[in-house]
């Protein structure tokens, strides 16, 4: 009897990462039709409540908070990242920010707008150093790009709200610690350095339908090119917390 093929791989990634952002753009750039045959998942600090909720599931957040000196650390890393692959980004000043609300404005948005729903909110957090945890300033984002600017309020609505646990739950079985986190069957790979490593598991599912350990990373580029021009400023006045 035939095995039916492997589920899809899941993408698990965070609107707060610089990490899941600059995967992700390599990704979209090398290998779009990755991201469109994948299932896409989005992972955040949980508010209090939500929280409350997951535990109240029998889940749970690995993610531990980072120190300072990690913190700076990263501030450090990703301006080298993105010198080295021609990124232009403004680093954020996150303020007791709430990631509920463009989370949840990402789940609640159908799956034709999503992808229009993440360039939007990515453009402007690393590319403007906007405030994407802002209700109003996203709603105006939204609706200038043509989008629902409801979608800046999904974060209120109990259906998505609960929708959102359900999500963590699964990262939370999925054993997500950080981000980007990818998982191909059995096989899970986390954070930029192994994206090569899952575009070779994700290689194997189309040619054979399943999962197995790769035994060579699929060669990523070393300059990107991925925009024209480089801006990349680092401001330290944010908080420590979870960005990797």
């Amino acid at each position: 009897m035939t095995r039916p093929p492997a589920k899809p791989p899941r993408i698990y990634f965070s609107l707060r990462s610089p990490f899941s952002w600059i995967s992700l753009q390599l990704i979209e750039k090398t290998r779009p039709e990755v991201l469109e045959t994948s299932e896409l998942l989005p992972y955040w600090d949980p508010a209090p409540e939500t929280l409350e909720a997951l535990t109240a599931q029998r889940g749970d957040y690995h993610y531990t908070q980072m120190s300072r000196a990690k913190h700076l650390y990263i501030l450090q890393d990703t301006k080298r990242l993105t010198r080295r692959l021609g990124l232009a980004m403004v680093w954020p000043v996150d303020r007791s920010p709430r990631w509920e609300v463009p989370h949840l404005a990402w789940l609640a948005a159908s799956a034709e707008d999503r992808p229009a729903v993440y360039r939007t909110l990515m453009d402007a957090r690393w590319g403007r150093g906007e405030d994407i945890c802002d209700e109003e300033h996203i709603a105006g984002l939204f609706a200038a790009a043509g989008l629902d600017a409801e979608l800046a309020r999904a974060h209120r609505d109990a259906d998505v709200a609960a929708r959102g646990v359900e999500v963590l739950v699964r990262a939370y079985k999925d054993d997500v610690f950080g981000i980007p986190y990818f998982k191909a069957g059995s096989q899970r790979f986390w954070g930029m350095e192994r994206v090569g490593w899952f575009l070779s598991c994700y290689d194997q599912w189309l040619e054979t339908g399943k999962f197995s350990q790769p035994d060579e990373p699929v060669d990523m580029p070393e300059t990107g090119g991925l925009t024209e021009s480089l801006d990349a400023e680092s401001l330290d006045a944010d908080s420590p917390g979870g960005c990797g």
